[in-house]
């Protein structure tokens, strides 16, 4: 690891670069990882990477679930439950029975374990994939909230089938009882053991005396808790963390100063940032170690199985879209649905093409033992392998690179939100200037009189609750408020550098309040 140092430090380089690239070109970054990994795995001189399965689990998932289920609504994972839950676990199912099948009809030596072990690999889409993708299109908002809630539950059903399907393969037997019982315990014990550590957590916030600093940490260190003890208890790791960060993320405003949720978001952002560019980097990277172990199964015989199960994989999602659409339809008539509107063929469409697999399906795969109990290897593992890196390579490179264009060509309506958003945004300012002034008359009648700067914080609120404009674009007034905000922090800069004796502590807090405000002032855009 140590001697490898200088070339990892190279990699992170190498990721920034192309994630400005990808931002620049409006192309996934997912996309322009794997393959800038994959030509990097052929250069002279690289070292061999060998990604360590324990590592991917336990470092990369439960971090990147947390932050998913952070920045995940609730209200819109409740409102969309129904198909969301349908496409995490009834749809993930189906779709590894399918290739079990598929795989067992087409690929030679695979028996209809080994194709449910495959299966329950390649069965969950990726989120961070989608998620890079849609922020260049603009996509209602229903679309993104059934991906995004789909995402936090289908790695927990993919990884409990994969699970079973490995006891399967690895005894030679399959005790149906047996394993619908550890089901019910690794989701139920999972999500129970999620809520506890959660609740847990949020009293230690309430009652310790913690600071911004200390709060961050805690809920760094809350992901990996959650995963390890439910793990450890032979419960869903996963569920443990998306059910735990949920609980959280709903309750942050009562266990949380507005500081440490400022502080945390930055350093999340930053933490899942660089955890996402590793993980796409190192899928592309893994290529040399997978191929080298395909042994007598030539390299094109194991593309084309590849690009069946992709094919597969592809087509099955397609039927679930649709058949999704057609069974609202139905329940309409019968029980309350969040939508009674018939969604058309695009909707269905768009969500059948967001499929891209990704860290999760890489993890299963290399998380393969390399023999059995008895010693004898363990039966088409290297060619597992090299089907499950196909169909992240397609499956990112093809749709992550069409998606866009799909989108715009469909033009889909967001027919939840009317106005737009800046609107919105507008409206809410509005109101709560009203809230402010209606409070200030209402309950400081007296302190009005006595202290002026309550007087002139209510002009600037009833100035613009009366307000008849509505400043939904100002590109001139936000060009000389940055010119403004720019010589500020100039000359803050200067007199840190010309006054020696000034305490730069007080400077950087300066910096960072002019920072505060022209993201403010970006938000408007």
């Amino acid at each position: 690891m140590l001697e490898n140092l200088a070339f990892y430090l190279f990699l992170v380089i190498i990721i920034v670069l192309l994630v400005m690239l990808a931002n620049k070109i409006k192309v996934a970054y997912p996309v322009l990882l794997v393959l800038a990994g994959l030509a990097i795995s052929f250069a002279p001189g690289i070292p061999s990477i060998i990604i360590e399965p324990e590592l991917i689990f336990l470092l990369f998932l439960p971090p990147l679930l947390y932050e998913a289920a952070w920045t995940t609504s609730w209200k819109e994972l409740w409102r969309w439950r129904r198909i969301v839950f349908s496409f995490a676990f009834i749809v993930v199912f189906f779709t590894a029975i399918c290739v079990a099948f598929a795989a067992n009809y087409f690929i030679p030596g695979f028996s209809l374990a080994l194709g449910f072990l495959l299966g329950g690999i390649v069965s969950p889409p990726d989120a961070v994939s989608a998620g890079a993708i849609l922020k260049f299109v603009k996509i209602p908002k229903r679309f993104q909230s059934i991906l995004e809630g789909e995402s936090l539950l289908n790695d927990a059903s993919s990884l409990i089938i994969f699970r079973f399907a490995l006891i399967s393969v690895a005894t030679g037997q399959f005790i149906w009882y047996h394993a619908v019982f550890n089901f019910f315990w690794m989701c139920i014990g999972g999500v129970g053991i999620g809520l506890l550590i959660g609740y847990i957590f949020m009293k230690m916030h309430k009652i310790l005396p913690t600071d911004a600093n200390m709060d961050t940490v805690f809920t760094l260190a809350a992901p990996f808790i959650m995963y390890l003890v439910a793990e450890e208890l032979h419960a869903s790791g996963v569920l443990a963390v998306v059910s735990g960060g949920l609980f959280l993320s709903i309750r942050r405003h009562q266990f949380l100063t507005g500081t440490s949720r400022l502080q945390g978001v930055n350093v999340w952002e930053s933490f899942s940032f660089l955890l996402n560019g590793s993980v796409f980097m190192l899928i592309g990277l893994d290529l040399p170690q997978i191929v080298s172990g395909l042994g007598n199964t030539s390299i094109f015989e194991a593309f084309g199985y590849g690009v069946l199960v992709t094919v597969v994989l592809v087509m099955i999602r397609f039927l679930a879209s649709y058949g999704a659409v057609m069974i609202t339809l139905i329940m309409r008539n019968f029980i309350t649905v969040a939508d009674t509107e018939s969604p058309g063929w695009r909707v269905p469409l768009v969500i059948g093409w967001t499929g891209m697999r990704g860290v999760v399906s890489l993890a299963a795969a290399l998380s393969i033992p390399v023999t059995l109990n008895d010693g004898s290897p363990f039966p088409q593992r290297n060619l597992i392998l090299f089907i499950t890196f196909v169909v992240i390579l397609i499956t990112l490179v093809v749709q992550g690179l069409t998606l866009p264009a799909l989108l715009k060509k469909l033009k889909l309506q967001d027919r939840d939100f009317i106005k737009s958003e800046k609107e919105i945004d507008y409206e809410i300012r509005n109101a709560l200037a009203q809230i402010a002034v209606n409070k200030l008359k209402t309950d400081y009648v007296q302190k009005l009189e006595t202290f002026p700067i309550l007087r002139e914080q209510l002009h600037i609120w009833e100035n613009r609750v009366k307000s008849s404009e509505i400043i939904l674009n100002y590109p001139e007034y936000q060009k000389i408020y940055a010119d403004i905000l720019e010589t500020q922090r100039k000359w803050l800069i200067s007199k840190n550098r010309e006054e020696l004796l000034l305490d730069e502590e007080i400077i950087r807090k300066h910096l960072r309040r002019l920072d505060l405000q022209e993201e403010k002032l970006n938000l408007g855009k």
